[in-house]
């Protein structure tokens, strides 16, 4: 997608002006899990349990929006016990599992905040983001996605998913909507 060439400066380097506005009016954040709070690996014991390993720091970014009026909600293709236990635990109402085709909470999303594509960013990193990416205000693909992704999304984060990526996107929406220095995060 296009960007013009005039930018704001961001924490993570420049930023198109396109991007900036989109990321003013965004007012819903859904997040894929694996590959964007995670770094998209899965790890199983041998007695068969599933771990997951996720930032503080996206999590101290999503409790900042959270805090700042910008709702968060997740919709993922896995079901997981750990996505559950930490998605509540950072306050995320809306957790969506198992979930193949996530255009449909998508649409249910939008109807239940009473919001428009236009003010919903999306973030995620493979193919099967794409269908809500493409209907979104602010497509955002993690540094470390499908590269056929990252060519039909607004923004590419210099962060990898797991490491960081979910913040910078936090602090995107924080700042081009004047809440940054107002927000409350945790480190959770």
């Amino acid at each position: 997608m296009s960007e013009s060439t005039e930018c704001q400066q961001g924490f993570y380097g420049p930023i198109s002006n396109d991007i900036w506005q989109r990321a003013q009016k965004i007012k819903l954040l859904i997040c894929d899990v694996d590959g964007v709070f995670s770094d998209g690996r899965i790890y199983l014991s041998n007695a068969g349990e599933e771990l997951k390993a996720f930032h503080t720091r996206d999590g101290y970014g999503v409790r900042s929006l959270l805090t700042s009026n910008i709702h968060v909600a997740v919709i993922t293709g896995r079901k997981s016990k750990i996505v559950d236990t930490r998605m509540t635990a950072l306050g995320i109402q809306h957790i969506y599992q198992g979930i193949d085709n996530k255009f449909e909470p998508f649409e249910q999303l939008m109807s239940l905040y009473n919001v428009s594509a236009d003010e919903v960013a999306y973030i995620g990193d493979d193919m099967v983001d794409l269908p809500v990416m493409k209907a979104v205000g602010l497509a955002v693909c993690v540094g470390d996605g499908h590269p056929f992704v990252k060519q039909h999304c607004h923004m590419t984060t210099t962060l990898n998913g797991g490491h960081g990526a979910l913040r910078e996107l936090t602090d995107l929406l924080l700042l081009s909507q004047d809440k940054f220095d107002s927000a409350h995060g945790m480190s959770i």
